[in-house]
């Protein structure tokens, strides 16, 4: 259905890929993944038509719909839900307005022509007269009440704003769908509402996502952008992992085989060249080793993050309490919520959005005010926390080691750059601008801060947001080596496998549930 013949990108004298000729089928859901900046959402991007190509081209299948989602929350202010889920289908969408303005005035022949033009292309993009029933029925799947549907879209949050954005791509099924992220900002019962939906698609799919899980449920191919190419793999992203790591081992084994007879080509060429017998030999083995292209063969150019939580002194046996807490805004979001962290605890905090979790960490840190009830910090916690909006956090015209530097003084210079290097900044990068760092550049940022600081106890919001996934599962390793404790808000099912052993699931009717043992085990007791 999609086909890519010699694509190529450039920035300026960098090669971002080239080469790059796939053949994209119908009925394979492709996973698109790779190292931040590898260039996967530029490669989906010239696919979709909204970046440009430096030289090749992309051809499609004639005839068919292609969708893909918008990463503009805010592009729809002014409609309806409902009218924003019928733009997926934009003709459809222009005739059914037209007509409703035309309905509006003074009837003449010249109006009723033009009434029944419209009316064809609405049978033709909506047939059996459906498409409000199928807007309806998607906005009531993903937690929209009907009485809602009427509302603006500037009436809603953000995460709510990216639901509907999700019904507007998928609304007029097209063969060729585009998403890119299409899980950051979603709790899990959509997630997992999305993978059934997208399982179900029958034509060509290419999505770029950061959620392991969702990749393994959705994918049926993965293309590996690494390298400035890009390979594709049948299964999913198990499938993979298993097989890249495979080839990987391989391409050591022969790159250590080859760098060995480089060493003994080069010695015999050294020791021999000056040698009157020998000069043939050594002529002859001088053009073996010209041939030799040690560097062809190329084990990843993926780095893997190594993130360690340390704490500089152990809590005492008073960690965490709060009571009664309550918190309203144009309705109460948190009623009479109480809680007690016990020795070893690590929590995982979910729940749909808007169940108030951001809500919650914003009171632990003091950053908020409760209407009513007491949080109770042990006298020995100490504490690092993760923001949700951490990509507003961090701004400023500084250097990104400065920026480390400002939250401690006295810490040893070498101790920075190692907390930044262990985030895969380097030397050179540690003295980039943080006003020129992507949200992922500073998540990771934050995540090298906390790592600086050696607290006891982690409130972690949201942090997988913008993560790779070899960061991802770095940061589910950290966790689980910490000795500290933590709670850790995340719709990331394989990070709360990683660590959690105490999973707090708030409701939408205010009740809450608290459950001892891992998540695995959470979902196994029916929560």
């Amino acid at each position: 259905m999609v086909q890519t013949i010699n694509l190529k990108k450039t920035f300026g004298a960098r090669v971002l890929f080239e080469n790059i000729s796939l053949k994209l089928d119908g009925g394979k859901r492709y996973g698109l993944i790779g190292a931040n900046g590898a260039g996967k959402t530029t490669f989906l991007n010239m696919l979709i038509g909204s970046e440009d190509i430096t030289s090749g081209e992309v051809q499609f299948a004639g005839g068919k719909k292609v969708g893909s989602l918008s990463q503009n929350q805010f592009a729809f202010e002014d409609f309806t839900l409902s009218d924003t889920v019928l733009y997926g289908n934009r003709r459809l969408y222009d005739a059914t307005k037209k007509k409703e303005e035309l309905y509006m005035v003074e009837y003449t022949d010249k109006i009723g022509e033009e009434l029944g033009e419209l009316e064809m292309v609405c049978v033709e993009e909506d047939p059996t007269y459906e498409c409000d029933v199928k807007i309806t029925k998607i906005l009531e799947s993903l937690g929209f009440a009907a009485s809602l549907h009427s509302e603006l879209m500037s009436t809603i949050t953000g995460g709510d704003k990216f639901k509907v954005l999700l019904a507007q791509v998928l609304f007029p099924r097209p063969e060729i769908l585009f998403l890119d992220e299409p899980t950051n900002n979603l709790d899990m019962g959509t997630i997992s509402w999305l993978e059934n939906q997208l399982k179900r698609h029958e034509g060509t799919m290419v999505v770029i996502s950061h959620d392991r899980h969702f990749l393994n449920a959705v994918c049926t191919n993965i293309l590996d952008v690494d390298f400035k190419s890009i390979r594709e793999f049948s299964g999913n992203y198990d499938n993979w992992y298993i097989a890249s790591t495979v080839i990987a081992k391989q391409n050591t084994i022969d790159r250590d085989k080859k760098l060995k007879e480089k060493e003994q080509l080069e010695d015999f060429v050294r020791r021999f060249s000056a040698n009157a017998s020998k000069a043939k030999q050594a002529t002859s083995r001088q053009k073996q080793l010209e041939k030799l292209n040690v560097q062809a063969i190329q084990v990843s150019s993926r780095r893997d993050p190594s993130i360690v939580f340390r704490q500089e002194k152990p809590i005492s046996k008073e960690i965490l309490s709060f009571k009664n807490i309550c918190k309203s805004y144009e309705k109460k979001v948190l009623d009479n919520l109480s809680l007690t962290v016990e020795k070893g605890d690590k929590i995982a905090l979910i729940g749909e959005n808007g169940v108030g979790k951001t809500t919650l960490c914003e009171i632990l840190m003091d950053n908020l005010k409760p209407d009513s009830g007491t949080v109770s910090w042990g006298a020995t916690a100490t504490v690092s926390y993760f923001p949700q909006n951490t990509t507003d956090k961090i701004k400023g015209d500084i250097t990104l080691y400065n920026w480390l530097r400002d939250f401690d003084r006295d810490a040893d210079i070498s101790e920075i750059r190692n907390c930044l290097g262990r985030m895969l900044f380097s030397g050179d990068e540690q003295e980039n601008s943080v006003i020129k760092c992507s949200g992922g550049e500073k998540h990771r940022m934050m995540l090298s801060k906390i790592m600086l600081e050696k607290r006891n106890f982690l409130v972690l919001d949201e942090p997988t947001n913008h993560l790779d996934l070899e960061a991802i599962i770095a940061l589910g390793e950290a966790l689980h080596e910490y000795e500290g404790h933590c709670i850790v808000v995340s719709h990331d099912r394989e990070l709360l496998d990683a660590y959690a052993n105490r999973i707090i699931k708030l409701n939408t009717d205010g009740t809450v549930v608290d459950f001892r043992g891992t998540y695995e085990e959470f979902l196994e007791a029916g929560h």
